[in-house]
């Protein structure tokens, strides 16, 4: 990732406490950073992010990395770093389920989202636009 002029990182171990300690953490990364527009829709993500990356891509042992960046062009990303593999889709799933929502309400908030390989395993991101307003 380029070096970006905001930016704040947090590794987070394989527990359920992580997911509400990451929307802690990128709320104060944003709020610091004056950059709460949209700070709704970021936090509905990152739990989501997180939770998908706990549930299917930190095997035992291990944990996740979130990162947040903020570039000269005001776009918010939000990045999440597991060790494990699988394809990552947001698929409509079939009514009787009870799971499988979470990265269709990331496409449906994120102005952009989307995967990439790591070794090992993945990053999923999203991204926010802000508005031309002063920081």
């Amino acid at each position: 990732m380029e070096q970006l002029p905001y930016q704040r990182e947090a590794f987070y171990r394989r527990e359920r406490k992580s997911v509400p300690a990451a929307r802690t953490f990128t709320a104060w990364a944003l709020r610091d950073w004056r950059a709460t527009e949209r700070l709704d829709d970021a936090l509905l993500c990152v739990s989501e992010l997180a939770t998908n990356a706990l549930l299917h891509g930190v095997p035992p042992g291990r944990g996740f990395r979130l990162h947040i960046g903020m570039g000269a062009d005001r776009v918010i990303r939000i990045e999440v770093h597991d060790s494990g593999d699988g394809a990552v889709a947001a698929d409509e799933p079939r009514p009787e389920q009870e799971h499988g929502r979470g990265l269709l309400l990331v496409a449906a908030l994120a102005d952009k989202w989307g995967t990439e390989a790591r070794d090992p395993g993945k990053s999923v991101w999203c991204e926010f636009e802000r508005g031309a307003s002063v920081m």
